[in-house]
């Protein structure tokens, strides 16, 4: 069986660091959401005063928590996986269905974050604002980037690593 070579471990590693850092961004928004929901609905429903704009505000955390949840979840198998394949067509089918399934994860994944960053480079000329307070939408956008090249990286990983033990154990297969 073949060893994962020292830099594609070193890869990992600094990719679950950087995961981590997301997940601590998408954490602290997280609560953030849920205190402007609180504060929203004390408003809304106690003093008969909804906030203006806080649909706005509320959108735009919103985003950062996806982008928290997007990184994490890529790092730590938290997406949903179907394993039927290969009780069915064996271990071989489906090493090379995992791979076709990356290559094409990898490639939707950067398309996205390379449209998401144009998309964000456009700004206020292309009117990149929310509709109420005018928050700028490029700032959100260039996360949500950052969050899908960092998941096309980890796929890219994974298709690395995965050639490496295509003999052996995968060791990010989709487990039963």
């Amino acid at each position: 069986m073949a060893d994962t070579p020292d830099g594609l471990v070193k890869l990992e590693k600094g990719l679950r660091r950087i995961a981590g850092l997301f997940a601590i961004l998408g954490g602290v928004a997280l609560f953030a959401l849920a205190g402007i929901t609180i504060f929203s609905v004390f408003y809304r429903y106690v003093l008969r005063d909804p906030i203006f704009g806080i649909e706005d505000v509320s959108t735009m955390t919103m985003t950062i928590v996806v982008a928290g949840s997007i990184t994490w979840a890529a790092a730590n198998r938290g997406h949903v996986s179907v394993n039927v394949l290969p009780m069915v067509a064996g271990r071989g089918v489906s090493r090379v269905t995992d791979l076709m399934g990356r290559i094409v994860s990898f490639t939707i994944l950067a398309i996205a974050a390379y449209g998401l960053a144009v998309k964000g480079s456009c700004g206020l000329p292309c009117g990149a604002i929310t509709s109420n307070l005018s928050i700028p939408h490029p700032p959100f956008y260039y996360v949500l980037s950052a969050a899908m090249g960092f998941a096309a990286l980890w796929v890219l990983m994974q298709i690395l690593i995965g050639l490496v033990h295509w003999n052996g154990v995968d060791p990010h297969e989709v487990t039963d």
